[in-house]
């Protein structure tokens, strides 16, 4: 069943209404599903600048898009494993990995397992030997396409999941190469901070050059603004600044920044499980909403390719 959305609009609206409404999403899945994908959906999440929320973003909208009825798949393609733990799934050294579907030592539905966090939600694990991967992957044959090879649609057919998420490691190396080659879509998380589009010149010519020699449907679709602190001028003048230059790629929802979110990895868990009445799982819950309604009416292209 899907909710009916309080807005300014609606009669009888109230900040205190609209809040609530927000939080009946966390709260109460069950009533407010989100709608599948027309198309299975494969999206990469990068940004090579470190601190940015790029995986706490891959894991709590993926934990959203769960506990609300679809399907998804997480792939942890960071060596620190950092989206393995906080998903509550094992990543020690022995464990089958995304580094051994990449070599072709086992298929892609070998190495997931299911999430703490939702039975919708899967996670193929990074392990330490993921740190070595960019330089073996260097000598072999078609070493950019080693991870599309792996994520090929009969591979996910078998595991039957209607999103895929790649969490990128901080660089703009080989990894991060063979998850650009591999999806149709890049979501580049923002922080509202200083020198929040330092290196988002270089991230968009990366995309551009594997757009035009690897992955012809490779495309940004979506800006996800984060750590967002309405109490400052310069959170604005950066939203504004982004939301003038990406337009409708960025999503309406900013993430905003949050003690929760911060502590929740800590505890294995996304903020949805570690405190899921907060402001920031609110707001991925909300980030989620908008992906999966652009996904299950065909609004993804939205950078004019």
């Amino acid at each position: 069943m899907t909710d009916q959305h309080v807005s300014r609009e609606t009669p009888g609206w109230t900040p205190i209404a609209e809040e609530a409404e927000r939080a009946a999403r966390v709260l109460h899945p069950d009533r407010h599903g989100m709608p599948r994908p027309v198309h299975r959906r494969l999206l990469t999440v990068a940004n090579q600048k470190g601190g940015v929320g790029k995986t706490t973003s891959t894991v709590n909208l993926a934990a959203a898009l769960a506990m609300h009825g679809v399907r998804v798949l997480v792939i942890d393609l960071d060596p620190q494993g950092n989206a393995s733990t906080a998903l509550g799934v094992e990543h020690r050294l022995g464990t089958p990995s995304v580094y051994e579907a990449l070599l072709g030592e086992i298929d892609i539905a070998e190495a997931a397992v299911a999430s703490t966090a939702s039975p919708n939600l899967l996670c193929v694990p990074a392990t330490i030997d993921l740190a070595g991967a960019e330089i073996e992957l260097v000598s072999m044959v078609a070493r950019e396409g080693r991870l599309k090879q792996a994520l090929s649609p009969e591979a996910l057919d078998r595991i039957d999941v209607d999103y895929v998420f790649i969490d990128c490691p901080p660089s703009l190396g080989l990894l991060t190469v063979n998850a650009l080659v591999a999806a149709d879509e890049v979501l580049i998380p923002i922080q509202c901070e200083y020198y929040a589009l330092e290196g988002l010149g270089q991230l968009l010519s990366n995309i551009d050059l594997v757009r035009s020699h690897l992955n012809i449907d490779l495309h940004v679709s979506t800006i996800l603004l984060t750590m967002y602190d309405g109490r400052t001028k310069l959170a604005d003048q950066v939203t504004t600044e982004v939301r003038s230059h990406f337009g409708a790629t960025a999503l309406r929802t900013v993430i905003p920044r949050s003690v929760k979110v911060s502590e929740a990895p800590g505890y294995s868990q996304t903020v949805l499980a570690y405190d899921p009445g907060s402001r920031g799982a609110m707001s991925y819950v909300d980030a989620a909403r908008e992906i999966a309604e652009r996904g299950a009416d065909g609004r993804i292209r939205t950078d004019g390719r």
